[in-house]
């Protein structure tokens, strides 16, 4: 996904990191680069928005549970595989 717009980290690098941002799992220096991007990037803004939904339906339906490390990061790997489709398919629409 790419917005169209120029930005200091591109949408689709922010995208892949979504996870990390929400988990905390990111240098602070990192935090802020994304979050400076979710600012000025109303696309991007709006998928956070939907992912941070996703994490709240989650957690309300696990509870305290946390999911083992491997998994996480199967599903972390994954999601970022169909950020990088949903980006490509948008590209090859847009042309």
């Amino acid at each position: 996904m790419s917005c169209g717009e120029p930005h200091e980290t591109d949408c689709r690098e922010v995208l892949a990191e979504v996870y990390l941002y929400l988990d905390l799992e990111c240098a602070e220096e990192r935090r802020d680069l994304i979050r400076h991007h979710l600012d000025e990037c109303g696309p991007c803004l709006r998928e956070y928005g939907i992912e941070q939904e996703v994490r709240a339906l989650v957690a309300r339906c696990c509870g305290n549970e946390t999911a083992p490390d491997q998994l996480r990061e199967r599903l972390r790997v994954r999601l970022t595989e169909l950020v990088v489709f949903e980006a490509s398919e948008s590209r090859e629409l847009a042309d």
